[in-house]
């Protein structure tokens, strides 16, 4: 609702600072405005300022999109010549009153003689001095200046309401490439973390584990999250700490003592928003990457808040693990590394150390 108020105010203000202009500029300036009741020339130059107006938004909201959008140039140039007769045929009807000769002095009342020096014969009107008669159109070379006025402020309707309109359509068409791009990377993202999370659990279930029940339990609060709550562009930071936390917990769950995980959360988020998902992956990545029960394995997690600032601080050791593991790791941190590009263009930084025995990811993400 602000969003409209905001834009039918931006519009108001527009139209009356372009009705202003022609007094802005003008040697009397708002002054000529106590003339418009009865100088045509005056009216002339509102009607053309306002029938701009009014080309402007047939342009902008009918012509350009019905057939400019829709390639359908023969038949666009034809409404733009017929919008500018009409408009030109309107002020025509309006400037013959303006271009009427000035009304002469009605004559003296009778029994008056004016035969005192600078009077005409008794019942006569003076005579306009010489020169005072406008010049006839036609001895003036080039186009009538209501002719070029008119072109002139037609141009500036058209232009200005294609220029607008185009770059709306082009932010349209990144938005929408935007919105593509981001529902492909979550797509790949989330069956990935589920093909990770199953494998855990069937760790668990081939050990007859009694935390099999509880992994599942983790694993249906963290799909119910996945397929619900990720469905919008932000979500709740308390909610992506909370699946963070459950899926680190199943991770312990399954890996038991035989890996150290230091995982820990700093602050409290106080109504910020965050990219769902937008995490994980780097924690995906350090499971993947840390974890060896015959070495000396070891994962830290810190996510730390304050105010906007978002910190997330991932790192592991560096151990042997499966060749299914390396080959399939880098598709869910690179789909992360996009998104990030794409949601927070100048509200992050990534930096990762990979060292030859360890690996570590810092990110620093302003939240709005």
């Amino acid at each position: 609702m602000n969003r409209k108020v905001l834009l039918v105010a931006t519009h108001t203000l527009g139209c009356l600072t372009f009705l202003a202009l022609p007094y802005i500029f003008a040697e009397d300036g708002f002054s000529k405005l106590a003339e418009l009741a009865y100088n045509p020339h005056e009216q002339r130059n509102l009607f053309s300022y306002l029938l701009t107006i009014a080309f402007f938004y047939l342009n902008y909201y009918v012509l350009i999109p019905q057939y400019f959008f829709a390639r359908n140039y023969i038949l666009y140039v034809f409404c733009l010549l017929s919008c500018f007769i009409i408009i030109e045929q309107t002020l025509v009807r309006i400037n013959r009153r303006a271009s009427t000769p000035l009304a002469i002095a009605p004559p003296p009342p009778p029994g008056s003689t004016g035969s005192g020096p600078g009077f005409g014969p008794p019942d006569r009107p003076p005579l306009p001095p010489p020169g005072s008669f406008p010049k006839p159109q036609s001895q003036q070379p080039g186009l009538p200046p209501e002719i070029s006025q008119t072109f002139l402020l037609f141009s500036i309707g058209l232009l200005l309401s294609l220029a607008i309109r185009v770059n709306n359509r082009w932010r349209e068409t990144e938005r929408e490439k935007l919105n593509t791009e981001l529902s492909y990377l979550k797509a790949q993202i989330n069956p990935h973390f589920l093909f990770n999370t199953l494998n855990s659990i069937y760790s668990l279930a081939i050990e007859q584990s009694d935390r099999t029940a509880e992994a599942i339990t983790r694993l249906s609060a963290l799909m119910r999250y996945v397929i619900q709550d990720t469905a919008v562009k932000q979500v709740p930071l308390s909610k992506e700490f909370d699946y963070i936390s459950h899926y680190v917990a199943l991770q312990q769950l399954r890996l038991d003592d035989t890996v150290r995980v230091d995982f820990s959360i700093d602050g409290k988020a106080n109504g910020q928003q965050i990219s769902p998902l937008i995490l994980i992956s780097f924690i995906e990545n350090a499971f993947k990457y840390g974890v060896n029960p015959s070495e000396d394995s070891s994962i830290r997690i810190k996510l730390s808040i304050q105010g906007n600032e978002l910190h997330c601080h991932v790192f592991n050791k560096k151990v042997r693990v499966a060749q299914e593991a390396v080959t399939t790791s880098g598709i869910g941190l690179t789909n992360t590394k996009a998104r990030l590009a794409l949601v927070y263009p100048n509200q992050h930084r990534l930096l990762i150390t990979d060292q030859p025995g360890d690996f570590t990811v810092d990110l620093y993400l302003t939240l709005p």
